[in-house]
């Protein structure tokens, strides 16, 4: 008689506590938007609406624990502050986000903030800086102003148009880039540096790759726009039809 309560039990300790927050607000261009998250996974889509559309959900091991994970979305006349950050400096993985935006493409993203967790981002050619300390970064037509940055975690880019006025920045301490571009650049200045680890490229680079750290570079063309790519464990593939 005592097998339904414990079968009970031991459902209940392997589900969580869900709750979902949306929101619709205006993002105009020059209007900022900044995102931190803790815990979590953050998705940034690119659309054409002069709105960005938030849709949260927050999973946590009770209704208790909610309060250990405020859900904060600022709206000032200059930016739209998305916060998922624990309370009291805490990095519990049981208290996570799932954090979807659809934004305008050309948003300015000032910077995106994941301690542990994973970024998507797709169809952006505004600017967006992002730094994941923890977990990877994948992305796909994305041009612009773009610099991301991970900890420990890979960097993936895919089907990348370039932006003669944007920039494009991918740095790992610990982990692999892995760079393809949409089209074979005419106009470029390509860096690459390992300083543990490889480089390979499908676009001609002047190399230095005798002994201590990997470099790799090239100009095409007039030279713009900079493609900066640095691993200090890791190895680079840049990779161009």
């Amino acid at each position: 008689m005592w097998l339904v309560p414990l079968v009970a039990l031991v459902l209940a300790a392997n589900f969580d506590t869900t709750d979902r927050q949306t929101r619709s607000l205006p993002l105009p261009e020059g209007r900022a938007l900044t995102v931190d998250v803790t815990v979590g996974s953050v998705r940034i889509d690119g659309w054409d609406r002069p709105t960005v559309e938030i849709a949260i959900d927050r999973h946590v091991p009770s209704p208790a624990h909610q309060a250990q994970l405020p859900i904060v979305i600022d709206d000032s006349p200059s930016r739209i502050a998305i916060r998922a950050v624990q309370a009291d400096g805490g990095t519990n993985p049981a208290l996570r986000v799932e954090l979807v935006l659809r934004v305008p493409r050309a948003a300015l993203i000032e910077h995106v903030r994941v301690l542990e967790g994973r970024l998507t981002i797709t169809g952006l050619n505004g600017s967006i800086t992002a730094d994941v300390r923890r977990g990877p970064i994948n992305a796909s037509g994305l041009s612009g102003r773009v610099r991301l940055e991970t900890g420990i975690g890979s960097i993936t880019v895919a089907a990348a148009p370039l932006d003669p006025a944007g920039v494009l920045r991918l740095r790992t301490f610990n982990g692999d880039v892995r760079l393809g571009l949409g089209q074979r650049p005419a106009h470029a200045r390509i860096l690459a540096l390992a300083l543990n680890g490889s480089i390979a490229s499908t676009i001609p680079l002047a190399m230095k790759d005798t002994w201590g750290p990997r470099w790799g570079e090239a100009t095409l063309g007039d030279g713009e726009p900079v493609i900066s790519i640095d691993v200090v464990t890791g190895t680079i593939e840049i990779r161009s039809p």
